[in-house]
């Protein structure tokens, strides 16, 4: 894709307020950027049981047929590793592909990013596949030279303006993924061990909380990775499916993604001069050199 020139007309996915919030702030739009990747659904599919991976966490013990893996991220080993591996680079690809779209036009970053994921469903001549997609607006700060790499901020225009005046800046887009997962052999849920009353299941209690706390032990650490300050969660799933065990029973899977954005100060408010006061005189009072306070 050719750079920007002058006069060459651009696409915007903002508002009309976005836009004219990013121009209050000395940005421009630069340009409608996109990004996209495919995987199959085999990819995350067709793993192993839980109670043969790497980690494997009784969650209540002295309670049989109940085995919690928490296993997640690229890095770690185990069944459930696969869904969070794919998961991750399926999302990243999308959002690199957005970023040099990006510098191509010329652009510092992008505002109003939204990372979208569809499952494509298996039918007799197509495997199923993870669709990854994210569309945002390019947006350029005139005078300034072209960054190493833009930033990506899932930010409104009118966020984004706000948090600029506020003495910050989006670094960039941070991800918390994690998979963990259960194996369920009957006995977890069965009624000899809960009877017929309505209760709380503590094995599927922990998965989700234990996969949420993970998330966002990932999104921190994606927050460090990018040299910021802090995020800003733009949103938070948190989904639990099951497939049957070739062992027996069923495997529950547990997947949690956060999304935000991580921002770092560019200003010290703190030296920032307070708002002067707002000044009373009395409207009968008028007062002269050498004279002041004085009533005339």
């Amino acid at each position: 894709m050719a750079g920007l020139r002058r006069g060459r007309v651009w696409g915007s996915a903002l508002s009309a307020d976005g836009f004219a919030a990013i121009r209050s702030v000395g940005f421009e739009p630069a340009g409608q950027v996109f990004g996209a990747a495919v995987y199959q659904l085999s990819a995350t599919a067709g793993v192993s049981c839980p109670g043969t991976g790497a980690r494997n966490v009784d969650a209540s013990p002295g309670a049989p047929g109940r085995t919690l893996a928490v296993v997640s991220g690229p890095g770690i080993p185990g069944p459930a590793a696969r869904i969070a591996q794919a998961l991750y680079h399926g999302r990243w690809i999308a959002i690199d592909r957005m970023a040099a779209e990006c510098a191509d036009l010329g652009g510092h970053g992008i505002v109003g990013a939204s990372v979208q994921v569809r499952e494509i469903p298996a039918d007799s001549l197509t495997a199923g596949a993870v669709e990854f997609k994210v569309i945002g607006t390019a947006v350029r700060a005139s005078g300034c030279p072209p960054l190493a790499r833009p930033f990506a901020s899932g930010l409104s225009g009118q966020d984004f303006a706000k948090l600029v005046m506020a003495g910050w800046m989006p670094a960039g887009i941070a991800l918390g993924i994690s998979v963990a997962a259960l194996h369920d052999n009957g006995l977890t849920t069965g009624p000899s061990r809960w009877g017929t009353a309505n209760a709380e299941v503590p094995a599927y209690t922990d998965l989700m909380v234990k996969v949420r706390q993970d998330a966002r032990s990932r999104l921190e650490q994606a927050v460090r990775g990018l040299g910021a300050d802090g995020t800003v969660v733009s949103g938070m799933t948190l989904r639990v499916h099951g497939d049957a065990c070739r062992r027996g029973g069923t495997d529950h899977f547990a997947e949690a993604v956060i999304t935000g954005t991580a921002v770092v100060r560019f200003a010290d408010q703190r030296r920032t001069a307070p708002p002067p006061g707002l000044a009373v005189l009395s409207l009968g009072a008028k007062t002269t050199s050498g004279n002041s306070g004085k009533r005339r």
